[in-house]
Order: C-alpha cells, then sequence, then structure tokens
C-alpha cells in the first residue's frame, strides 16, 4: 500500500499552515494532556499556544534560535489573558488558530484560539516582547518586523472566524 501524498517532509514535524493570514496547528489530546477528571488541564492549552506561536513564526520566515545565538535578543510573552470557554477531553482533535493583531517596533500582539468543531474551547491575547540578553525590551530585527507585516489581521478584509 503507497503512502499518501503529503507537503509535509517525511519524519519532520508538522508546523500548521497558514490559512491566508491566520496560523492554524491542528493537535490531538492526549491522555497525558489531562487532569484526573479526563478534560485538558489548563495550563495545557498555553503550551499550546505556544507551540503555535512558534511555528507561525518559524513558518512566516522568523528563526528565533538564530537571533537567540547571534546574542540579538528573544520573545518573551509580558502580557497574557486567557479565557477558558469549553473543556477538550482525551481524543479530542483541537486547532490553535493564531492571528498577529499588531506589530509594533519591540512587540507584537497575537490572538489565540483552540477550537473543536467550530466551538472556541479557550482564547487569549498574547504580547511578546523582542528582549535582550540583558533581558531589557529592544527592537525587533528590521526583517522580521517585514515579515510581519503582510499578516497583520485587518478585520475590514479578513472573515472574523
Amino acid at each position: 500500500m503507497a503512502a499518501p501524498s503529503t507537503d509535509q517532509p517525511i519524519d519532520q514535524p508538522a508546523g500548521g499552515r497558514f490559512d491566508g493570514r491566520e496560523h492554524r496547528l491542528a493537535l490531538r489530546v492526549y491522555f497525558e494532556d489531562t487532569d484526573l477528571s479526563g478534560v485538558v488541564y489548563h495550563a495545557n492549552y498555553l503550551r499550546w499556544m505556544e507551540r503555535a506561536r512558534s511555528d507561525m513564526l518559524r513558518l512566516a520566515g522568523i528563526d528565533q534560535r538564530a537571533a537567540h545565538d547571534a546574542g540579538e535578543g528573544a520573545y518573551a510573552v509580558t502580557d497574557l489573558a486567557i479565557r477558558y470557554r469549553a473543556p477538550a477531553r482525551l481524543d479530542d482533535a483541537v486547532v490553535v488558530v493564531s492571528r498577529l493583531v499588531a506589530v509594533r517596533p519591540a512587540s507584537c500582539r497575537i490572538h489565540q484560539r483552540v477550537i473543536r468543531d467550530g466551538l472556541i474551547l479557550a482564547e487569549a491575547e498574547v504580547t511578546a516582547a523582542f528582549v535582550a540578553p540583558d533581558g531589557r525590551p529592544r527592537r525587533q530585527p528590521r526583517p522580521w518586523i517585514d515579515a510581519f507585516q503582510p499578516l497583520v489581521w485587518a478585520p475590514d478584509t479578513d472573515d472574523a472566524t
């Protein structure tokens, strides 16, 4: 039996995909994600959102590791507001949808939702600041800002789902 054809290279983690200006990362709920009651432990939504943000940046051409290794800096979450709406459970297929809402010289704001079959389970507003190795805010590399600009979500031109 022939393996199905995919765009993803074999043995490489799925990094999600862009659908217009939205980044979408599909995940499965595993036993390790749940608490004693069988629902996803609240902190795991944050882990999934972090993965989605990292993959979104990677797909946008942002090399966070190279910037860190070169001593330029790294992103740090400076503000986070999350709302839990409904539980995810073992074996659920969920998708983390991420949208860049604003890009500033030293930070970006990202809206994220965890969705199952069209139902929003959790949503968050995240601000990530670019910080120097000493922890002080600094301007993001100009190529990063340029890469972000076409991805900034504009409610007057994009679907509000």
